[in-house]
């Protein structure tokens, strides 16, 4: 606690904070900040809650020194403030302190397919406006890329339990173990009364490299790891190809089950790495080892043969492994728009709307990964906020409905 207190008492209080402009979803930190040291946590919670409903999750997971603290203006000389430690502590004291309650209902009903960031934060943003909220999720918890593809020991899951309470007491029905697309088409709920359906399905479809040993049972996909590493035996040495953030995080989870040597394998240099740079430290300071420029040509039973990449040496060699990881990247399950008329994917396998989030079918709406590709929490909760002013402008092109209690 005196540590929080410590670091927002070195915020400057700037008339235009740039930490505020830094954060894609535009928290009014040196406002939240200000009230917290005056004693008005609840008020900052407030604040901070109905700017972005998933804060209390953005100050574990987002890059802080890429938005909010790389904007600091402390950051010239000292040490920036500790963004992401004051607004959790203020987050999780409101997520405690504020009784959820349903609001009165305005008789319009939204359908959101996939429960990960962005469908969470608008289901809780237009559950609170008076929308009847059903939500729709393929496994059997709430959470999408939050509970299975960011490692517990980054983000405690009990978290998302205690938002998941919230959403039913706010009146959000959730139906767990269904996979929407085929059985039950977006055609299907609008005939059941929905006035919009927003799809929020992030990207769980694993790119493959398609070399040699790619099907091979030590080959594994990182996104599949990360839903349920314990259900893996990696063995003693693993190797991880792939540098970006889910490289990282798939490679401190195999250490921390087990595997005693456990590198990345990477094509460029490591300045050429995707992953944020604080990523990349903290994947060194676990342990993980850096096999740079090296390309993978075939993956074998025992480990990996690959081609040198640097200009000098094109020599191919080989290196042991009980297992490996691809974390290439992934994209969007193409199930909804196969089996529905009127979407569509792009050339990067991705479903296509607007920058508010409109799709080619009317009534239709998408944010968050599934449009954008793997981004941070805070910029699908930031799209998700554009899309919830587009479908309320939709809904209220629309005949009027009787208001229901």
């Amino acid at each position: 606690m005196q540590h929080i207190i410590n670091s927002a008492q070195t915020c400057l209080d700037c008339k235009k904070p740039k930490c505020q402009t830094g954060c894609p979803v535009g928290t009014p930190i040196a406002e939240m900040i200000r009230l917290f040291l005056s004693g008005n946590i609840k008020e900052a919670g407030q604040k901070v809650f109905d700017n972005n409903p998933l804060s209390i999750i953005c100050s574990l997971v987002c890059p802080h020194e890429k938005h909010c603290e790389g904007h600091c203006v402390l950051n010239k000389k000292h040490t920036p403030v500790n963004v992401g430690g004051i607004e959790n502590y203020i987050s999780t004291y409101y997520m405690n302190y504020r009784e959820f309650e349903k609001p009165e209902q305005n008789g319009r009903n939204i359908a959101i397919i996939g429960s990960g960031p962005a469908g969470i934060s608008l289901a809780m943003m237009m559950a609170l406006k008076g929308y009847n909220m059903t939500m729709y999720e393929a496994n059997d918890k709430i959470g999408g890329v939050l509970r299975y593809g960011i490692p517990d020991f980054r983000l405690d899951r009990t978290i998302l339990d205690t938002i998941e309470e919230k959403l039913k007491k706010i009146g959000v029905k959730i139906r767990k173990n269904i996979m929407i697309g085929k059985n039950i088409t977006l055609d299907d709920m609008f005939r059941d009364d929905f006035d919009a359906v927003f799809i929020g399905t992030g990207v769980w479809q694993p790119k493959k490299l398609g070399i040699k040993g790619e099907s091979l049972g030590n080959v594994h996909f990182a996104i599949d790891y990360l839903k349920t590493p314990k259900a893996y035996d990696l063995g003693k040495r693993v190797i991880v190809v792939g540098a970006g953030n889910v490289a990282m995080d798939v490679a401190r989870t195999a250490i921390r089950n087990g595997a005693h040597e456990v590198s990345i394998m990477y094509r460029k240099g490591e300045e050429d790495m995707p992953a944020e740079r604080i990523e990349i430290e903290h994947a060194k300071i676990d342990g993980v080892k850096f096999n740079l420029f090296k390309s993978p040509l075939e993956f074998m039973e025992n480990g990996i043969k690959y081609e040198n990449t640097k200009e000098d040496d094109n020599s191919i060699a080989f290196e042991e492994a009980d297992s490996i990881l691809i974390a290439i990247s992934q994209t969007a399950r193409d199930l909804i728009v196969k089996n529905n008329t009127g979407l569509s994917l792009g050339e990067n396998g991705l479903l296509e709307s607007d920058e508010n989030g409109v799709t080619a079918r009317k009534g239709v709406f998408a944010s968050g990964d599934v449009v954008t590709g793997a981004r941070t929490v805070v910029e699908a909760v930031a799209f998700s906020k554009r899309v919830a002013k587009s479908i309320e402008e939709y809904i209220n092109t629309l005949p009027a409905k009787n208001k229901v209690s």
